[in-house]
């Protein structure tokens, strides 16, 4: 198969994939995802506004940080929902802010210290670690865990031509196993009695609450899960998801509160 011919194939496997998922919702569903994005204005107790998805402000809430809980933000970067945490804490308890990508990384460390007061700064530490192996360090100690997993991004493939071109029905199936591993690090690392709030930006089933079934099959009787109906959000099997084009353009973002019972 020549390369023109993959590239066209991509495209169409991309279309078929997602029409099957939603149906007849599909055309409206892609025209609402090829929109510009809206962020909104977050300074809430910030020295700097911040713009990012409304949809990421509600499930950064979600998570009910209090000032002095033990935080973690697993794949923290660009760092909109750190600093989301960041100011729900003011400056107590501890916030770990991790990203692997040194790139990704380094930017996350420009956010925090352009946003957060100097005096909360402290409170406040970038690591770099794999966050499928957290787990194995760290056990029991954070009240608090964000997993905003990385994902396929459908936003972000539909408005990249290259990326559109080389997508393949395979690749929501890798990054599921890795989001499994991610959350299930997430439920060794939490406190029992604490919360996870597991979020995708993807409109794929099998990263979102396939991903949460997967966790019900391998660590049943050790979480349960945890209102998160709202406006806007969507009523799936396991969680809730915003999508944009019944939204307001706000989304994809995909969330699931889990909580440690064991």
């Amino acid at each position: 198969m020549g390369k023109k011919q993959k590239e066209i194939e991509g495209e169409k496997l991309f279309e078929l994939h997602y029409q099957d998922i939603y149906g007849d919702r599909w055309p409206t569903l892609r025209l609402a995802l090829l929109e510009e994005r809206k962020p909104v204005a977050f300074c809430e107790h910030l020295e700097a506004t911040y713009y990012l998805d409304e949809a990421s402000i509600v499930a950064a809430r979600l998570l009910g940080v209090q000032k002095g809980d033990h935080v973690l933000d697993m794949c923290a970067a660009p760092g909109g929902k750190s600093l989301v945490l960041a100011s729900s804490l003011q400056g107590s308890g501890k916030l770990v802010a991790n990203d692997r990508s040194a790139t990704r990384r380094g930017r996350l460390k420009i956010v925090l210290k352009n946003h957060l007061h100097e005096a909360w700064q402290e409170s406040v530490q970038v690591t770099g670690h794999d966050a499928s192996k957290w787990g194995l360090y760290e056990q029991g100690l954070y009240d608090r865990v964000l997993l905003d997993a990385p994902c396929s991004s459908e936003r972000h493939v539909l408005n990249d031509g290259k990326a559109l071109k080389l997508w393949r029905p395979s690749r929501p199936k890798v990054l599921a196993i890795q989001q499994f591993a991610m959350l299930a690090a997430a439920l060794e690392a939490v406190k029992i009695g604490g919360v996870i709030l597991y979020s995708t930006c993807s409109i794929e089933p099998i990263e979102n609450e396939g991903v949460i079934e997967k966790l019900f099959a391998k660590r049943a009787g050790r979480f349960a899960l945890e209102d998160t109906s709202g406006p806007d959000a969507e009523q799936r099997s396991y969680g809730s998801i915003i999508l944009p084009d019944r939204a307001n353009g706000r989304g994809p973002l995909y969330f699931c509160l889990i909580r440690r019972v064991s």
